[in-house]
């Protein structure tokens, strides 16, 4: 019996030898075709370092010229009175709110990739988060435009800070649109400090390429005297984690704060605490679907495939389908709420908004919001890149007409039948709405021309051969080479 288990302490290693388990699923790489450090410095300076090609100039100007219709439609604004947009009783919020909550739902998204993907150590955002972060402060100061423009006279606009004035005059601290003020303005501040953080060692980069002079000082003043060394990177990488870790609880507040505006009324359709989390879901829904209609053409025109791969398109489309879904239950949900809740006014809102006069406007939603995302299930359909981008084109208009749906409707057919009307925006509602369009494009543009589109650091980071581990294998080509030549000494001699 001894002998018996001898035997097979004996024998066990050798049947070790042979089971090989797997201990690690393996990953995708995040930068393909094993680029070097060098290589992924010159792809990423040279966006800035080349001459714009035609197309940006082409979409420059195209974006630039429909900006122009946003100062038509606030000065128009100004100089008559809101009495220009379309609103009219009952309805008192219009196209001004749509566009102020869908712009803000889209700059959602820059500081979802940038800080809580960033403390989850997702390293697949490196890609995307520099995009998403213009993105984002781009989309946050065309939403401040609506709200703030909606106060008509927008030359006392600073009364809304509590700022000490001759007149003893506070703003009224239990309006939720006073919270808005602070909300955004704390929520644009951070971003705006977290996206330029990121950039520095970059434009430290773009100083040290320079050979314009007007490159080297406008770089040099942005870089901040970025030296590389070890102390500025300590600095750096906790200053970044200080800004993500207090990005984190925005990304969440901010958009909680904005359907306040709506949770606090006792509007039907608008008096229900489903709102926080189904607007926070929505915006990171909308949010990712910009990132995706942004990166997707620069991806192909920069030919950037081998850094923003497959994968990273897979991984986004892969949240949008979550998200998705979370806003199609939020759909549903409402109207169990509607139902269960036994309120005659709170049901009939829902039973118009699907088949009432704005029932368009509602399967529209529907469409985009709830069934196209949905074809993300099949991996072809991911794979697509063209079908991806008509897909978030629907998600990007799907997602107004939810605002549009929530706000308008309700307010269309209040308590008071006798009151209701039907709204339809103005020429100045449209001016403004597709000047802010063109005004984003146009600072996007701007923001791929003369700033770093992708971190280079970080893009790097992810690269195998940042592992201090790491032993590249050798080229064949290369270790033939030398007994090649050898034999050619010996064949010589």
């Amino acid at each position: 019996m001894a002998h018996a288990n001898d035997d097979s302490l004996r024998d066990r290693p050798a049947i070790l030898a042979k089971v090989q388990p797997l201990t690690t699923l393996p990953r995708k790489p995040l930068v393909l075709n094993n680029r070097e450090f060098h290589w992924i410095t010159e792809k990423i300076c040279r966006i800035v370092e080349d001459p714009a090609p035609t197309w940006w100039w082409v979409c420059f100007l195209v974006s630039a010229s429909i900006s122009i219709f946003l100062g038509i439609g606030l000065l128009w604004l100004v100089s008559t009175g809101v009495g220009v947009w379309g609103l009219r009783p009952p309805t008192f919020w219009g196209w001004d709110i749509v566009n102020f909550v869908w712009w803000i739902g889209i700059g959602h998204a820059g500081t979802l990739i940038s800080a809580i993907l960033c403390l989850l150590r997702q390293k697949w955002r490196t890609a995307i988060n520099r995009s998403a972060e213009a993105m984002t402060i781009f989309a946050v100061m065309c939403a401040g435009i609506f709200p703030l423009f909606h106060v008509g006279r927008i030359w006392l606009a600073w009364w809304l800070f509590p700022i000490p004035i001759s007149e003893a005059t506070w703003p009224n601290f239990h309006s939720p649109l006073e919270w808005d003020v602070f909300a955004v303005s704390t929520y644009f501040t951070v971003s705006v400090l977290f996206w330029y953080m990121g950039m520095i060692p970059d434009l430290g980069t773009l100083r040290d390429r320079a050979v314009k002079t007007w490159r080297k000082y406008f770089y040099g003043i942005l870089a901040m005297g970025w030296r590389n060394s070890v102390r500025h990177w300590n600095n750096y990488e906790m200053a970044y984690l200080i800004l993500a870790g207090l990005s984190t609880p925005l990304v969440l507040s901010v958009h909680t704060v904005v359907s306040f505006d709506f949770a606090a009324g006792i509007i039907p359709g608008w008096h229900t605490t489903i709102f926080p989390p189904y607007f926070v879901a929505g915006a990171i829904f909308s949010g990712f679907g910009m990132v995706l209609t942004l990166v997707l053409p620069l991806r192909t025109m920069f030919k950037l495939h081998d850094l923003i791969t497959q994968h990273h398109i897979d991984c986004m489309c892969k949240i949008i389908l979550a998200t998705g879904s979370m806003v199609g239950y939020a759909y549903a949900m409402e109207f169990y709420i509607a139902w269960y809740g036994g309120n005659i006014y709170e049901g009939f809102t829902f039973i118009n908004r699907a088949f009432g006069q704005y029932g368009w406007a509602y399967w529209i939603m529907i469409s985009c919001n709830v069934i196209s995302p949905q074809l993300f299930w099949f991996r072809k359909v991911r794979e697509n890149t063209a079908l991806v981008f008509i897909i978030m084109l629907f998600v990007n208009c799907g997602m107004w007409f939810e605002r549009f749906v929530i706000i308008v409707t309700s307010l269309a057919n209040d308590f008071l039948p006798s009151s209701w009307g039907y709204y339809s925006p103005s020429i100045v509602d449209i001016f403004t709405f597709f000047g802010t369009m063109g005004f984003f494009s146009t600072l996007f543009l701007l923001f791929v021309r003369f700033l770093p589109m992708l971190p280079i650091a970080e893009v790097k980071h992810v690269t195998p051969a940042a592992d201090p581990h790491y032993h590249p294998e050798p080229d064949t080509a290369y270790a033939a080479a030398p007994a090649a030549v050898g034999a050619g000494k010996g064949g010589r001699r």
